[in-house]
């Protein structure tokens, strides 16, 4: 154990806040203070601070009562500023919802605050979570703690960033087409994507709906589990939770797949180097990893953003300067403060998508466009399908590159878009993935492995990240 609360993992800050050997509102305030000693990262939009001495006082209360505490007692979490938390500003990274204050929080809060987690702050991201390098945040972009001339990845990168500079002890992201995963992979934390279905999405502001998900990072594989247990579960509040029988029994002898279309041209070599290793102590532990092919792939890209650039235009229709958020002054007409509401609220990828979203949907190009990805979609879920007839899980890079510089690819929206070409088939999928730190680039940057399972299969995914962060010690 170390003497740090910013350095202690989920089980030994409740350990040591129930001994009473630390109060929840040391350790809070040991974050609180590593919070502002590395702003120059920008991890967060809102620092917390208030409502996280409140949280952490009422902790130390109920144990000084002796009241019962929950699992995660006292443990700083860093909060995506796309889930509501009641009272505190929701900005989605967003000028156009600059301050906006929910009157209601997402149920993974609720569960998360019956649980005795302390909210350090609202984490930075991409504009609407759309970005894969939070650059594209009103609020500026993250940096990355292994090198802040570089990216963190996106969209959830403040996130990744708190976690992995020990600003937080786990956070929650959102994860549309990567967004928890590649930023944990860049960042060099755990991050955990789970099936569609299995988190609520209530109080999470709309994105993609039918590809939008809470995820969780934490700096082990332990971590982010104890947080996801937490949050995981059926809420009636949400149409698209799930209620689950359980999953099987996860063998002991894992028979893993290496998908064939993962490891063609466009991965770093140093990253498939790592993944090889990484796949070669997994069969020295006595499991089988065999070649599968998933022929669609080559499809995702121009299928997810297809489908997610639709479903954010009808989402983010709702901003229009009247109900709640940023309002132009307009001397005109309604039509007109609309125009000038969404010009000035809204930042450029944010536009770009909601266009392309527009005109895919249109008139005589519904069925060219978005009925065709629907279409393919389904193919794409077909060829996991198939594999899963023959394998427990898969693994692949998260991230075809490790992190690259901050401003290098946002005048090149189509380089930027194929960071997410290992991660966008799962979200297509509805599937469950964790990106688990498995190498170091010659550089000293992270690289990470996804393993991806089942639908609900979180368990048996996080047992073959936990063998593989184990090998890493």
């Amino acid at each position: 154990m170390t003497d740090s609360p910013t350095r202690w993992s989920v089980a030994e800050t409740v350990e040591r806040v129930e001994r009473g050997e630390v109060t929840a509102a040391a350790a809070t305030g040991a974050h609180l203070t590593r919070i502002e000693e590395r702003r120059s990262l920008n991890a967060y939009i809102t620092v917390m601070a208030d409502q996280a001495r409140e949280q952490a006082a009422d902790i130390d209360r109920k144990r000084a009562a002796g009241e019962s505490l929950g699992p995660l007692a006292g443990v700083p979490l860093a909060i995506k500023d796309n889930i509501l938390v009641a009272g505190v500003p929701c900005t989605c990274g967003s000028r156009i919802l600059r301050d906006w204050i929910p009157p209601y929080e997402a149920t993974v809060i609720e569960r998360l605050r019956g649980a005795g987690a302390v909210f350090v702050g609202k984490s930075n991201c991409d504009e609407f979570a759309m970005g894969s390098t939070t650059e594209n945040s009103h609020y500026g972009p993250s940096r990355n703690p292994h090198d802040p001339e570089r990216v963190p990845g996106g969209s959830s990168g403040g996130s990744a960033v708190a976690v992995a500079d020990f600003q937080a002890v786990a956070g929650l992201g959102s994860d549309t087409g990567g967004s928890v995963r590649l930023p944990a992979a860049l960042c060099g934390v755990v991050g955990l994507k789970p099936t569609y279905g299995a988190v609520s999405r209530w109080g999470l502001v709309a994105f993609a709906s039918s590809l939008d998900q809470i995820g969780v990072f934490g700096r082990t594989v332990a971590d982010t589990k104890a947080v996801f247990d937490v949050i995981r579960g059926h809420d009636p509040r949400d149409s698209t939770s799930m209620r689950t029988n359980g999953a099987r029994p996860a063998p002991k002898q894992l028979t893993i797949g290496w998908p064939e279309e993962y490891y063609g041209e466009g991965l770093d070599a140093e990253i498939r180097h790592s993944l090889e290793q990484t796949a070669n102590r997994l069969k020295d532990s006595g499991h089988k990893i065999i070649p599968v092919s998933l022929p669609n792939s080559k499809y995702t890209i121009a299928v997810y953003y297809v489908i997610c650039t639709a479903e954010a235009s009808s989402n983010l229709a709702r901003y229009d300067g009247v109900k709640y958020g940023h309002r132009a002054d307009s001397p005109d007409d309604l039509l007109d403060m609309y125009r000038h509401t969404r010009a000035e609220g809204f930042g450029d990828e944010v536009k770009r998508r909601i266009l392309l979203g527009t005109y895919v949907l249109s008139a005589g190009y519904y069925d060219a466009y978005y009925g065709t990805a629907q279409k393919v979609r389904t193919l794409i879920a077909d060829d996991f399908t198939r594999a899963f007839a023959t394998v427990d899980c898969l693994l692949t890079p998260t991230s075809p590159t490790c992190a690259f510089k901050l401003g290098e690819k946002m005048d090149d929206p189509l380089a930027m878009y194929l960071s997410d070409i290992y991660t966008t088939s799962i979200n297509l999928a509805g599937l469950p993935a964790v990106s688990v730190p498995c190498g170091t680039s010659k550089g000293g940057l992270p690289i990470g492995a996804q393993v991806i399972g089942r639908p609900f299969e979180e368990h048996l995914i996080l047992s073959v990240a936990e063998e593989i962060e184990k090998h890493r010690r």
